[in-house]
């Protein structure tokens, strides 16, 4: 039992996983403001303060999700074991991190959706009427 490397993979862990991360919540504010001034009509303020609304919730469910993830239940022994822990610790944050970003996406498409059906243009009327005929 070695408390040492169990230390290091638990820094090495954290270091990756804030990484992470905070790349993928910079990519997603950068790129996710185009979808919601979309959305919200040109009102860039608006767009811009519910685009760091939702980096801030992002940063809280994955820091919060790393943090509970910290603990690894048992001590690592050789450097083998340190290499696979951390294997899987950082693979369960991409997961987590590859979730968030598809329900974000999930929910920037949906109200582009919305706000162009809104937005759209008026149905049209029929050019004529089909009589029915009575048996």
């Amino acid at each position: 039992m070695d408390t040492g490397m169990t230390t290091y993979a638990y820094l090495i862990y954290l270091a990756i996983s804030i990484a992470l991360t905070i790349w993928v919540a910079r990519t997603l504010h950068k790129n996710g403001r185009v979808f919601l001034v979309d959305v919200f009509h040109g009102n860039e303020a608006l767009a811009d303060s519910v685009n760091h609304l939702l980096v801030v919730g992002f940063y809280l469910i994955n820091f919060g999700y790393v943090s509970l993830a910290l603990k690894l239940g048992y001590n690592i022994g050789t450097t083998q074991d340190g290499i696979e822990a951390l294997s899987v610790k950082v693979g369960m944050v991409l997961i987590v991190l590859g979730g968030m970003h598809f329900f974000n996406l999930f929910i920037f498409s949906r109200m582009r959706r919305r706000a162009s059906l809104v937005n759209g243009p008026p149905p049209v009327p029929p050019d004529g009427f089909t009589k029915v005929r009575e048996a």
